[in-house]
């Protein structure tokens, strides 16, 4: 199943429009929810994007499969697995640091959202300063 541009862009807004509706709702007292549950549509787009990432990456398995531009293809998605696997670890120690079930310092909960920025530092640098040798 193979969404157009403007179906993705419309559920990426949906999603980030719900979240910062429960988030303001919570911050205000509002709602006396829990922060895994206010954090539920953050997830629910991340496991999309996921299983999305998993089955392209697997269609790269077939036996009939004709690689266009090679293992950089190959590389971008395993970057893009990582960074978003990286942006869930960071909203899970985020929301045991909300909800007090662990003590951690504020730089310790950033430490993956920090090297998740670093990496897209370095993406950008690469794709921005690479030279194609023909």
């Amino acid at each position: 199943m193979k969404m157009s541009l403007v179906q993705r862009v419309l559920l990426s807004w949906i999603f980030a429009l719900i979240f910062l509706i429960m988030l303001v709702l919570k911050l205000d007292s509002k709602i006396q929810w829990n922060w895994f549950v206010i954090f539920l549509p953050v997830w629910t787009f991340d496991t999309i994007l996921i299983l999305m990432l998993i089955v392209k990456m697997a269609g790269r398995c077939k036996p009939d499969f004709d690689p266009r531009d090679g293992e950089q293809s190959l590389q971008r998605r395993l970057w893009y697995l990582t960074a978003l696997l990286l942006k869930v670890t960071f909203c899970l120690i985020l929301c045991t640091h909300l909800e007090k079930l662990t003590e951690m310092l504020v730089s310790v909960v950033c430490v993956p959202l920090w090297v998740l920025l670093g990496g897209a530092l370095v993406e950008l640098g690469h794709s921005v300063f690479h030279y194609r040798r023909d």
